[in-house]
């Protein structure tokens, strides 16, 4: 017997969920179909587990750093047992949330069983059609291991997945891929105790694209982390119960070498998709609709900014969209927005300098270290720097990169400067407290506001006019 719904949703994660609720808006016809179990890769294995990590790592290096501050104490002990316990209880009771919210809704909408398309809006969930109006993928991504690593190392290669159903810590573990997920599991893992190297197959460490900061980035982080940089021909091996890679032994091979989209097994490649030139979907950004027929892809599926509040608004627009098909709507972005939770932590407000410098975008840079800042050296935390990016001819705020402290709340400040269309005067007429970290963004403005040289406000309208400089600023 088929099954016939106004809107079929292929993944119950982020994305999925946000397009459940959108389309529920319009029409009561909506199933929900997954394959494995619901919830979210942030519950499970993303967001929340690893910041759980990070957190107990960040109080171990507290206790280490405290002599600094002349509070006498000594090394941290760790207890693996103790923080794997946290980690797993804490994340078991955000996947609980998630899992209440679905088993909330009508049995009926929800349905277990792996999707495959038959046409563009017949579904073969094992055995059982689904015939839908419009479908939307929303299937996340799942790590990418080189090949025959898996066969090579069997259960001594690990992804990130795993890392949070530990009992213990691990003596080593070499981490391969220095991105997002590379850089904050390496670091708290060094920080709790374990032998850890970092393997980048590149010069990169983590996202920053403008090679000052990167740079700094780069001796920032192999300052406290054993890194491996440019390790483009890595070849790891089973020595024993041991991998061997890069000279050295390990108890586990942690495989963070990025993430590729889980659309290879939907049976899309009997249908006519517009894809680009390396196979990925050429979905619209504004609908999420993909080529022109009942087809919408949201979330991770599409390769594109692959965090939770990105997934959760393309979510809403594919729900949106897929229950008023073929009435298709147009919707407006949120100012991009990526934070790094190392430490120093890392920040992408608004257009990177790789984007504007390969748009071609006339822009100029204004500059901040925070070895000299007064409340970063406070803490202990001044490291790092901060570039502030204008339009030229306008004045108006483009994006930012950083690495330092507090980055994840002064990245936030900046996005929402960019997405109003804020220009550097407007930004250095808005209050500053003393002493703060966010000071550092006013003299990187203030160096900005000199570089782009604009007609200076009536004095009577200035409220950033006196640029003498407060202590620490």
């Amino acid at each position: 017997m088929t099954l016939f719904c106004d809107v079929a949703i292929i993944g119950a994660g982020t994305a999925g969920m946000a397009a459940y609720r959108a389309a529920r808006a319009h029409t009561d016809q909506v199933l929900l179909i997954e394959s494995a179990h619901f919830g979210t890769t942030c519950a499970r294995v993303g967001c929340m587990p690893s910041k759980l990590l990070i957190a107990a790592a960040d109080a171990a290096q507290a206790v280490r750093e405290a002599p600094r501050f002349g509070v006498v104490g000594g090394a941290p002990r760790i207890d693996g047992p103790a923080v794997m316990q946290r980690v797993r209880a804490e994340r078991d009771r955000f996947v609980g949330f998630v899992l209440e919210t679905v088993h909330d809704w009508p049995e009926a909408t929800r349905l277990m069983g792996r999707a495959r398309f038959v046409s563009a809006g017949l579904l073969d969930v094992e055995g059982q059609r689904v015939q839908a109006r419009a479908v939307v993928i929303a299937t996340g991504s799942r790590p990418r291991i080189p090949p025959r690593w898996q066969e090579r190392l069997g259960a001594r290669l690990i992804v990130n997945d795993d890392v949070f159903d530990w009992v213990d810590l691990p003596r080593s573990v070499a981490v391969v891929g220095a991105g997002v997920i590379g850089l904050e599991l390496a670091l708290a893992l060094h920080r709790l105790g374990v032998r850890v190297r970092l393997f980048a197959r590149g010069s990169r460490v983590g996202p920053l694209t403008d090679p000052e900061l990167q740079s700094l980035a780069q001796r920032l982080f192999a300052e406290e982390l054993p890194l491996a940089l440019n390790a483009a021909d890595l070849e790891p091996t089973l020595d024993g119960d041991q991998v061997l890679i890069g000279g050295e032994h390990f108890d586990l091979l942690l495989c963070a070498a990025g993430r590729q989209p889980n659309i290879d097994d939907l049976g899309l490649d009997a249908l006519p998709l517009p894809r680009d030139d390396r196979g990925h979907p050429l979905v619209d950004r504004h609908t999420t609709q993909w080529g022109s027929g009942p087809l919408f892809v949201a979330g991770d599926a599409t390769d594109d900014r692959p965090l939770l509040h990105e997934a959760a608004d393309t979510g809403r627009i594919a729900g949106d969209n897929a229950a008023r098909f073929p009435h298709v709507h147009h919707r407006p972005r949120r100012s991009p927005l990526a934070i790094v939770f190392s430490d120093p932590q890392i920040a992408i407000a608004g257009a990177s300098h790789a984007e504007l410098t390969q748009a071609g975008a006339a822009f100029d840079t204004g500059r901040v270290s925070f070895a000299d800042q007064g409340r970063s050296r406070v803490m202990l935390a001044n490291r790092g720097g901060l570039h502030v990016y204008a339009e030229r001819h306008s004045g108006r705020l483009l994006g930012a990169e950083m690495i330092g402290p507090a980055a994840e709340h002064l990245g936030h400040l900046l996005a929402w400067s960019v997405q109003r269309g804020d220009t550097v005067q407007q930004m250095l007429d808005s209050p500053f407290y003393h002493p703060v970290v966010e000071e550092g963004l006013r003299t990187a403005l203030r160096q900005l506001d000199t570089a782009l040289d604009l007609p200076s406000p009536p004095i009577e309208n200035c409220l950033d006019c006196d640029t003498s400089a407060e202590t620490g600023a």
